[in-house]
């Protein structure tokens, strides 16, 4: 399922923020484009989040690695504390079906809560769950040297305030099954379907080696639920008067 917009919510204000954060993820996607094999493997583990090093328990320094017929001993070594990484990972992705999905997901459902929470907070609320997300990923496999990058994280976390906020929106969908249909479907079904595969699949990866890499679908769960607790706490403090809401 790919979602494409929300009519049924009227923004009051311009989604600055989300505006920025899409700009600042295309502009390092294309700056790893233009690095080669090598730079770009230096950069992934250079600025991606080592839950290794994350946990506390190491740091990577220069290790042997493979190019072409050869090995050759490479600086892996951030400049940055591992903590640090967190936030810079956040902007980075692995490929173009990657960030273009990510962004999809982040234009579609970020705007509304910018604009249910303000810009700064938002703004706030965004890396919050980004943080969230690389500690549940790291908690879960603490022993990971495989960098993790990508802003999927914090975007499950806008999922997650999304559904406490407009649970009864519905979700302008492409469907691809057997064949291709447009569909409106509630807020609720679309992103707890999301949630589900989150973890069915996050539950079938346990104990499977991610030594080569693959989907951090605990990094998921852990911005969804911070995602949930702001929004379910906020909406209890701040109860909206908006009326202009169309269902």
């Amino acid at each position: 399922m790919i979602p494409l917009s929300d009519p049924d919510i009227r923004r009051r204000t311009f989604p600055y923020v989300t505006v920025a954060i899409l700009a600042v993820n295309i502009l390092v996607f294309l700056y790893q484009l233009i690095l080669n094999d090598l730079q770009l493997f230096q950069f992934t583990y250079r600025f991606g989040v080592i839950p290794f090093e994350l946990s506390g328990r190491g740091e990577l320094g220069i290790v042997p690695v493979r190019v072409g017929t050869s090995i050759e001993m490479i600086d892996l070594a951030s400049p940055i504390p591992p903590w640090a990484t967190v936030f810079t990972s956040m902007f980075m992705h692995a490929g173009f079906m990657h960030i273009a999905g990510n962004m999809l997901f982040l234009w579609v459902f970020g705007d509304n809560i910018e604009d249910r929470l303000g810009h700064t907070k938002y703004l706030l609320f965004y890396l919050g769950a980004g943080v969230a997300a690389a500690l549940a990923q790291a908690w879960v496999n603490p022993g990971s040297t495989v960098p993790m990058v990508g802003a999927s994280g914090a975007i499950a976390g806008v999922l997650g305030a999304y559904l406490v906020f407009y649970t009864r929106s519905r979700i302008n969908t492409l469907i691809f099954f057997v064949f291709i249909s447009y569909v409106r479907i509630p807020a609720l079904y679309l992103i707890g379907f999301w949630a589900f595969l989150q973890f069915f699949n996050g539950a079938i990866s346990l104990g499977v080696s991610t030594a080569t890499g693959g989907v951090a679908y605990f990094a998921h769960l852990g911005g969804f639920v911070a995602g949930l607790a702001v929004a379910w706490m906020w909406k209890r403090l701040f109860p909206s008067r908006r009326k202009s809401l169309r269902y």
